[in-house]
């Protein structure tokens, strides 16, 4: 595969792999990945690696948030890798970190960098400010360590 067409598949799989986060289609999502997901949150220091942690990750996840989606999305391509840069938003409508909800939202600028090996993801590494979602949707004993 040349170095455009193979530019090109690495856009298309990474908005196959941001869609089906929307739309909570995770087999597809996971499919995305050469072979088992690795995923990791700068932010927070966590790290997701297979199909069952990455899995456990999403299902987590679209539980505090169900309508978790992004907007205002930029892609940046790279030798090896694509920066996508987008605003995460949702609503804090489900269990967070043993929390009850807040039914408040958020919206936080992300960066995340996808490593490939050819045209499969091998990484996908996440970077925002989660002080500034946590303080968004209520839950600021978060980041002080008020919770266990």
């Amino acid at each position: 595969m040349g170095s455009d067409a193979l530019r090109q598949r690495r856009l298309e799989v990474i908005r196959e792999h941001m869609d089906t986060e929307v739309t909570k289609d995770f087999d597809a999502t996971l499919a995305t990945f050469k072979r088992g997901g690795h995923y990791e949150i700068m932010a927070t220091g966590q790290v997701f690696d297979g199909d069952d942690e990455v899995m456990e990750y999403y299902r987590t996840t679209r539980t505090a948030f169900p309508d978790q989606r992004h907007d205002n999305v930029r892609y940046h391509v790279a030798e090896e890798s694509v920066i996508v840069e987008f605003d995460l938003l949702g609503t804090n409508l489900g269990e967070f970190y043993g929390l009850p909800p807040t039914g408040r939202e958020f919206r936080v600028p992300v960066a995340a960098v996808f490593f490939f090996d050819g045209d499969r993801i091998v990484n996908e590494r996440i970077y925002f400010d989660s002080a500034s979602l946590v303080a968004q949707i209520g839950r600021t004993e978060l980041l002080t360590g008020g919770v266990s």
